[in-house]
């Protein structure tokens, strides 16, 4: 189930005693956590009904020991496990069958949570397939489209401003959250746009309040880049690329994304050269499909052998960078010259 079922089942007051939760948005496991706390325990005895045990030094014996105490003064007692996975490799193997047999006999007092904090847990274990079959995994994945939107204009609106659709969609165009290479989550998502309100002197959030507050993820600012080499534009190019680097990202990242961009453009322009449907390629990319229209729209300007070329191009720096003392800021220069001056 997804998190706002499991949302639904604590409002109903239809939780059951354990759950699993998986994924990787630890913002919407701590407040399904933070509303399940609010129904069920008087917080004057929270330290009394709510414990966190770590799965990196806990034991089976802990976790029983905890379960078995009864609530104080709340109807429940909440019991959370994190690192699951780890906790699963400390132990003995034999506990896969003495936990799912303690599982079974859990008391209709408690509500014990399992985390897979690191979104690691195999579906093929056992653990996982006794939860899935009981309907009771929990899923927190990244929020996407509509969803996503709605979450943005909630968060605007508790800090006393208000977002039109289009900006929200443009705010996270401009972020990292949906970059399949760079780890972010809600929780930078939400500091970055308190930024931007905390800026903004009206309590409507303008394109020009995020263009004036936001930094641009590293995937547009490549993107970016690519686009003034595609321009012939030395100077811009240039410009885009120091940003890039006075904002203390890595040359080697830097040099990753431009042949992770080129890369993916070569791929489009083979793809549909051999007729490829637009979901077609983006399997076979990969990608997810916002990042796909900014593909397919900068990839036409190129042919396929100039593409190559500047793969080519950035081997041979990136075999520098990695077997000699140069530069690498001057590297990366020269390598941008280089480029650009292809498409004058």
């Amino acid at each position: 189930m997804e998190y706002k079922d499991f949302l639904t089942i604590i409002n109903r007051d239809k939780i059951e005693a354990t759950y699993l939760f998986i994924g990787e948005e630890e913002y919407l496991m701590n407040e399904c956590i933070a509303t399940l706390k609010k129904k069920y325990i008087e917080e004057s005895f929270e330290t009394l009904n709510y414990t966190v045990l770590e799965g990196k030094v806990a034991t089976f014996n802990d976790l029983v020991n905890t379960c078995e105490t009864l609530p104080v003064m709340s109807s429940k007692k909440i019991v959370l496990l994190n690192d699951i996975t780890i906790f699963f490799d400390r132990e003995e193997k034999s506990i896969d069958k003495e936990l799912l047999n303690y599982l079974d006999n859990l008391g209709n007092y408690l509500c014990l949570i399992l985390l897979d904090n690191f979104n690691e847990l195999k579906k093929n274990t056992k653990i996982y397939k006794y939860y899935n079959k009981n309907n009771k995994v929990v899923e927190f994945n990244k929020l996407k489209g509509k969803v996503l939107i709605e979450w943005i204009n909630k968060i605007a609106k508790l800090h006393n401003a208000n977002i039109s659709y289009s900006n929200a969609n443009y705010f996270v165009q401009q972020s990292s959250y949906l970059s399949r290479n760079i780890h972010s989550n809600l929780y930078d998502l939400e500091n970055e746009l308190i930024k931007v309100i905390s800026f903004s002197q009206n309590f409507e959030v303008t394109k020009d309040d995020l263009d004036l507050v936001t930094i641009k993820s590293l995937d547009s600012n490549i993107f970016d880049l690519l686009s003034a080499i595609n321009r012939g534009d030395i100077d811009s190019s240039l410009k885009i690329f120091n940003d890039i680097y006075l904002s203390n990202e890595p040359i080697p990242k830097i040099l990753f994304m431009i042949s992770r961009q080129i890369r993916l453009m070569l791929g489009y322009n083979i793809y549909k050269n051999k007729g490829y449907t637009d979901g077609e390629i983006i399997d076979k990319l990969h990608i997810k499909s916002y990042e796909y229209n900014k593909i397919s729209s900068k990839a036409k300007f190129f042919k396929i052998k100039e593409l190559e070329d500047n793969l080519n191009l950035i081997l041979e720096v990136d075999k520098k960078l990695k077997t000699s003392t140069a530069d690498e800021r001057t590297e990366l220069e020269i390598l941008i010259v280089k480029l650009t001056e292809k498409i004058r």
